[in-house]
C-alpha cells in the first residue's frame, strides 16, 4: 500500500501514476525500419562501398538512433543484406495449384531483379567487397540466394510428390536447368532478357522433366 502512495507522489499532485505494468521497450516502427533500409541503400550507392557505410552513418542519415538499428539488426552485416534483400523483388506468394505456374513465378520474379539496375548495381557492391567482408559473403547466400533457391526446390519436390516432374531427375539439375538460362544470359551476355523468357523456359524444361518424359525419350 506505502508503496502504491509513493508512487502516486512521484508522478505529483494532479496527474495519474503510470501504471506499473506498462510493456517495456518501444514497438517496432515500420516507418523507421523502412527509413533505415533506405538511408543504408543511399550511402552504399553514395560512397561506392559497403565498408565506407557505417552504423553510426546510417542512424544519422534515417533520424533514428543507433539503438533503434541495434535492436533490428545485430551488426553492419545484417544491416546492409537486409537493405539490399529489400530493394529486390520479395519471393512470389504462390499457390500451389501446379508446379508450371509457380515455377513461372519464381523466374518471373528472379528476371525483375536481374532487369533492375538499381537492385543489380548493389548486388554487384556487396559481392565486389566478399574478399573484405567474407561474413556478408555469407549472409548474402544465407539470407537471399538460398532463400531463393530453397522456393525452387520446395516447388519441384512438390511436383515430384505429386507425380507432375519425373522422379529421376535430381532435384538441384532441374533447378539449374531453369535458373541457369537466365543467369548466362545476364552475366555472360549481359543482354535484356525478355519478358517471356521465364515461361518458355519453363515449359522447355517441363517437356524433359515432366512425368512420362522419360518413357519418350528413350
Amino acid at each position: 500500500m506505502s508503496s502504491q502512495m509513493d508512487d502516486a507522489k512521484a508522478v505529483g499532485p494532479g496527474t495519474r501514476p503510470v501504471p506499473c505494468a506498462r510493456p517495456r521497450g518501444r514497438p517496432r516502427s515500420a516507418a523507421a525500419e523502412r527509413a533505415i533500409l533506405d538511408a543504408t541503400l543511399r550511402l552504399i550507392g553514395r560512397h561506392r562501398s559497403v565498408g565506407a557505410v557505417s552504423v553510426e552513418a546510417v542512424a544519422q542519415e534515417a533520424g533514428v538512433g543507433k539503438a533503434t538499428i541495434y535492436r533490428r539488426w545485430s551488426n553492419k552485416e545484417a544491416l546492409v543484406i537486409a537493405a539490399v534483400e529489400a530493394a529486390e523483388q520479395p519471393i512470389p506468394e504462390l499457390d500451389g495449384v501446379n508446379v508450371r505456374d509457380d515455377l513461372i513465378r519464381l523466374l518471373t520474379v528472379m528476371r525483375q531483379n536481374m532487369m533492375d539496375r538499381r537492385a543489380e548495381g548493389l548486388v554487384s557492391l556487396v559481392l565486389g567487397e566478399v574478399g573484405r567482408h567474407p561474413e556478408l559473403h555469407r549472409r548474402y547466400h544465407e539470407v537471399v540466394i538460398e532463400r531463393r533457391r530453397e522456393a525452387m526446390r520446395v516447388v519441384l519436390r512438390r511436383g515430384v510428390a505429386t507425380g507432375e516432374l519425373r522422379g529421376d531427375v535430381p532435384i538441384e539439375l532441374m533447378k539449374d536447368l531453369l535458373t541457369g538460362p537466365l543467369l548466362i544470359r545476364k552475366m555472360v551476355d549481359d543482354l535484356d532478357i525478355p519478358a517471356e523468357l521465364p515461361e518458355l523456359i519453363v515449359d522447355t524444361v517441363l517437356h524433359g522433366v515432366a512425368a512420362g518424359a522419360a518413357e519418350t525419350t528413350r
